[in-house]
C-alpha cells in the first residue's frame, strides 16, 4: 500500500491519476488532494477518496468547501502556502505534482525536502530550477519518476542500463494539429483549431504548448535535468501516430524504444508502482492498426519555440525560466483571444533577448525572474493589442 498525494487532482494528469487508484485499491491510499479553482470536482473526489487533507488554492472558495466537508475529519485548507504544506504532508510515500506551470516549483521543493519520492508531471519545475531540483532530490535521496509519456520512455528504456553509455536520446513529438503547415496558415489559426490535438487528451496549456511545439521544448530541457544529458545528446523527431513514445541511443549503436498506445495512465501509474509492474486492464497496441509507422524532422523555422527551447537550454542560467514564463503568459493571452498564434513566439524570443541573464542563479533569482518576466511579458501582449487595434 503506497500513500499518495496529488497535487492537481482535478486536472487531465490527477483525473487519470485517480482512475488508477480507482483500479488498485489496495494498492494506493489517497492521503491529500488539491485544486487550484475546480472546487466542486475537488469536493466529489474527497468524498470518494476520503484523504486526510485537501487543499484549495482560490481562497474565495475555501469557506464553501470547508463547510461542505464539515464533519468528514477531512482537514481542508486554502492558498499558495498550503500547497507545499500538502507536499509535505506526513505519512505520505509519494508526490504526484500535476500542476500547471511554474507553480508547481515551490511544492515540489517541499515535498523533496521532506523526503517524498517525486512522480513528476510538472515539466516547468525542471525547466525553471533544474539545477536546485536534482541537487536537491539527490541530498535528500529522493527519486524523480518521470510521468510525462517521452520521458517515462525513455526512464523505461534505462531500466536495466546502468553504467552504460548513452549517446544520445530521441524524444518524439506528435507534431499536433498543425503539423506541415505553413507560417502564412499559422497566422490565421484559433484559438479552437490549436485546442483539437490529434491524438492526446490534455489540459488546455499543454495542448496549446504542444501545437506550438513549446511543449516539446520544455521536454527537451527536462530530460536534460533527468538524465543528465547536453542538448546535444537530445533530438527530437516527429512521429505523428504517438505509438513510438521515446527512444534511447546506447554508445555501441544500439536503440531501445519503449511503445504503446497514446494513454497517460501507464505512466502515471507505472510512476506510482515503480519499480513493479502490475497488469492492467488497458487497450493493448497492436501492429496490424498500425501498418505504417512515419518518422521527419520537425521544422524549427516555422515552429520557433523548439529552437528557442534549444537556445535557453544551450545558454543555460535563467533562460529556460524567462522562456518558461513569457511561454506561460503568452499561452494565456492566446487561450483568451488576445494575441495571435505566431505572435506568441515573438514575445518569448524578446523576453529572452531583453531581460538581464543570470548564469548561477539562486533560488530567489529564479523567482524574480519569474515574476519579471511576466510583467515584461504582460506589457509586451498588451502593445502587440494596441497593434492589432490600430
Amino acid at each position: 500500500m503506497k500513500n499518495i498525494a496529488i497535487l492537481g487532482a482535478t486536472g487531465s494528469i490527477g483525473k487519470q491519476a485517480l482512475e488508477v487508484v480507482r483500479s488498485n485499491p489496495e494498492r494506493f491510499n489517497v492521503q491529500v488532494l488539491t485544486a487550484q479553482n475546480n472546487a466542486t470536482l475537488l469536493l466529489e473526489q474527497a468524498l470518494e477518496f476520503k484523504p486526510g487533507l485537501v487543499v484549495i488554492g482560490n481562497e474565495s472558495l475555501y469557506g464553501q468547501l470547508r463547510a461542505d466537508l464539515s464533519g468528514t475529519g477531512i482537514q481542508v485548507l486554502c492558498g499558495e502556502e498550503a500547497l507545499s504544506e500538502a507536499a509535505a504532508w506526513p505519512g505520505t510515500d509519494i508526490v504526484l505534482t500535476a500542476l500547471v506551470g511554474a507553480a508547481g516549483l515551490k511544492p515540489t521543493i517541499a515535498a523533496i525536502q521532506a523526503g517524498k519520492d517525486i512522480a513528476l508531471a510538472n515539466k516547468e519545475t525542471l525547466v525553471v530550477a533544474g539545477e536546485i531540483v536534482t541537487a536537491l532530490a539527490s541530498k535528500h535521496g529522493v527519486n524523480i519518476l518521470p510521468v510525462d509519456s517521452e520521458h517515462s520512455a525513455i526512464f523505461q528504456c534505462l531500466s536495466g542500463e546502468t553504467g552504460n553509455e548513452i549517446e544520445k536520446i530521441i524524444l518524439t513529438a506528435s507534431g499536433g494539429p498543425f503539423r506541415g503547415r505553413s507560417r502564412d496558415f499559422l497566422a490565421t489559426v484559433t484559438r479552437d483549431e490549436a485546442l483539437r490535438h490529434p491524438n492526446w487528451v490534455m489540459g488546455a496549456k499543454i495542448t496549446i504548448d504542444s501545437a506550438s511545439l513549446m511543449n516539446k521544448g520544455l521536454e527537451v530541457i527536462e530530460a536534460s535535468w533527468l538524465f543528465g544529458l547536453t542538448a546535444g545528446q537530445i533530438e527530437v523527431i516527429v512521429h505523428p501516430q504517438s505509438i513510438v513514445h521515446s527512444l534511447v541511443q546506447f554508445s555501441d549503436g544500439s536503440i531501445k524504444a519503449q511503445m504503446g498506445l497514446p494513454d497517460m495512465k501507464l505512466p502515471i501509474q507505472y510512476a506510482l508502482t515503480y519499480p513493479e509492474r502490475i497488469k492492467t486492464d488497458f487497450p493493448r497496441f497492436n501492429f496490424f492498426d498500425y501498418p505504417e509507422l512515419s518518422f521527419s524532422k520537425p521544422d524549427m523555422d516555422t515552429f520557433r519555440n523548439l529552437k528557442l527551447a534549444y537556445q535557453a537550454l544551450q545558454t543555460g542560467g535563467n533562460k529556460p525560466c524567462v522562456l518558461n514564463a513569457a511561454n506561460e503568459v503568452v499561452v494565456a493571452a492566446f487561450l483568451e483571444k488576445r494575441i495571435g498564434f505566431l505572435e506568441m513566439s515573438d514575445v518569448v524570443e524578446r523576453c529572452m533577448d531583453d531581460l538581464p541573464f543570470v548564469q548561477q542563479p539562486s533560488l530567489s533569482n529564479y523567482l524574480e525572474t519569474d515574476e519579471h518576466t511576466r510583467i515584461f511579458a504582460a506589457d509586451l501582449v498588451t502593445k502587440q493589442q494596441k497593434v492589432h487595434l490600430i
